[in-house]
């Protein structure tokens, strides 16, 4: 796992580190200097747009990684490439002439109970259309095995934009409403920023022919456009519901859970970005044996790591939601809620890499169709009963039920299982860790607390995964950092 594990090793760190920006601006800087209707709102656009954005991509970003290994020549490969990067056109632009076309009956629907998010409805399908690019161009550097950059502009370069947009805010030189359109500029300039760098790591030769399986090509975009909203949906559809049934500014605390409890899935996010194209090589050459070895290791990896993110997340929720304003306090079991569903999302490793790469593709959409239901369903359901810990419940819920059938069905089809004894080891870890620290509190600032907790949750963790060695490379990490410093 050498260039899996310095990528992800890369990765992880900048998107930690982009997490922490945008923890800054979720936490502190949007809910001082923004106020929660225009906080709600902008959670409300970015939310939509991400569901939008497998369309706007025309799944070519899952696309490209699947196929470009089949590809034998440079030839070959440059008019593939050529064929993906206009590819997304045929969707595109017939969607945007139907959105133009019922502009008024689409704005006067969503801005129903909350007319104050209409002014930037238009803003939607410009974003997804930024958002599904970049994926593209992502995918594009992917493939020669260059992930950090993109991660960086992705996790780093918007957040940091969006940060300085904020103390805009403060310091009047913009409004609230200018910084709404101006976080789809922030969109905007990291598209063009990953086509830079893209187009610097492989230039295009343009070769316009249509590819010999150009029939495949399109049927498996069209299952990623369905089975990537399933996904999307999972993570957004809910800030989309909620101002349906409530005011748009509860968008805005749910947004602050959501952004805290999401924490534990960075570990996985920077893996997977390396992991994915690893993925497909492997079961383009048919090796089942180091596919199952990598199946196995990226699972208790990200086990290991998320575990401890999760650890540090909800054995000082307490802590962190006395440094938020009181008005956005009450959603402690949201964080809840959804960190589970993000960990059971980390502990199936490339689970998603194995069945997109399959020949089993297509058998899954049914699932994810299903799965879309009972998540409408359930947000309809719990939502005006229970505001944004319905909206979570739902979502744990169906992300529940989605992973399991995921999770079974590469066991029963592929003969590939990601658990081994370690896995019950971890857990018997994390859940003594919990017990033994959730209770546990100190009379000081919370920020002190914070961090006295977390240095003795990460005592504990360590060193109870270093003796039982439930994770091989990440042994050899921490052996690695001991014998730097003389241990």
């Amino acid at each position: 796992m050498g260039i899996v594990q310095s990528q992800s090793i890369k990765n992880t760190i900048i998107t930690f580190f982009g997490f922490g920006i945008g923890a800054i601006n979720a936490l502190f800087l949007y809910t001082n200097f923004l106020g929660k209707m225009h906080y709600g709102i902008v959670a409300y656009v970015l939310s939509a747009a991400n569901i939008l954005m497998p369309l706007m991509a025309f799944g070519v970003h899952n696309t490209l990684i699947r196929f470009y290994a089949h590809c034998k020549s440079e030839k070959e490969r440059e008019e593939f490439l050529t064929f993906m990067l206009f590819m997304p056109l045929v969707l595109i632009l017939p969607l945007l002439a139907l959105i133009f076309i019922f502009e008024y009956p689409i704005s006067e629907f969503l801005a129903k109970e909350n007319p104050a998010i209409k002014p930037f409805l238009w803003l939607i399908p410009v974003v997804g259309f930024c958002m599904g690019y970049f994926e593209i161009f992502y995918a594009w550097v992917k493939v020669h095995m260059q992930s950090v950059f993109g991660n960086f502009i992705s996790e780093v370069v918007v957040r940091v934009t969006i940060m300085m947009l904020l103390f805009a805010v403060y310091f009047g030189w913009i409004s609230k409403t200018d910084f709404v359109y101006a976080v789809a500029v922030a969109y905007l300039f990291q598209l063009v920023a990953m086509k830079i760098y893209a187009f610097y790591v492989k230039m295009p030769v343009f070769r316009f022919v249509l590819p010999h399986n150009v029939k495949s090509i399109f049927g498996y975009s069209a299952f990623i456009i369905l089975s990537g909203s399933v996904a999307v949906m999972l993570l957004d559809f809910d800030k989309v519901m909620i101002p349906a049934y409530r005011n748009i500014s509860d968008n805005a605390l749910y947004s602050v859970a959501i952004f805290i409890a999401t924490v534990i899935a960075v570990p996985s996010r920077a893996m997977t970005q390396i992991i994915y194209p690893i993925t497909a090589r492997l079961m383009a050459d048919n090796k089942h044996e180091e596919l199952d070895d990598l199946y196995k290791k990226s699972a208790i990896n990200l086990q290991v790591i998320g575990g401890l993110v999760m650890l540090y997340i909800f054995l000082n929720i307490k802590e962190m939601y006395l440094l938020i304003p009181k008005d956005y306090s009450g959603g402690i079991l949201v964080v809840f809620m959804i960190g589970l569903s993000k960990f059971y999302d980390v502990i199936l490793g490339n689970n998603n890499a194995i069945i997109f790469n399959s020949k089993y593709y297509r058998s899954v959409l049914l699932f994810g169709l299903l799965l879309v239901f009972l998540m409408v369903v359930l947000n309809m359901i719990f939502i005006p009963l229970y505001g944004i810990e319905g909206a979570a419940l739902a979502t744990l819920l169906s992300v529940a039920v989605y992973n399991t059938i995921k999770l079974l069905f590469v066991v029963k089809n592929m003969d590939l299982y990601p658990f081994t004894n370690k896995t019950l080891q971890s857990f018997g870890i994390i859940t003594a860790c919990f017990l033994l620290f959730y209770f546990w509190d100190f009379p000081f600032h919370p920020i002190l607390n914070i961090a006295l907790k977390s240095v003795l949750i990460s005592g504990f963790y360590v060193v109870a995964n270093y003796k039982l060695a439930i994770s091989e490379e990440l042994n050899g990490i921490v052996k690695s950092l001991l014998k730097r410093i003389g241990f």
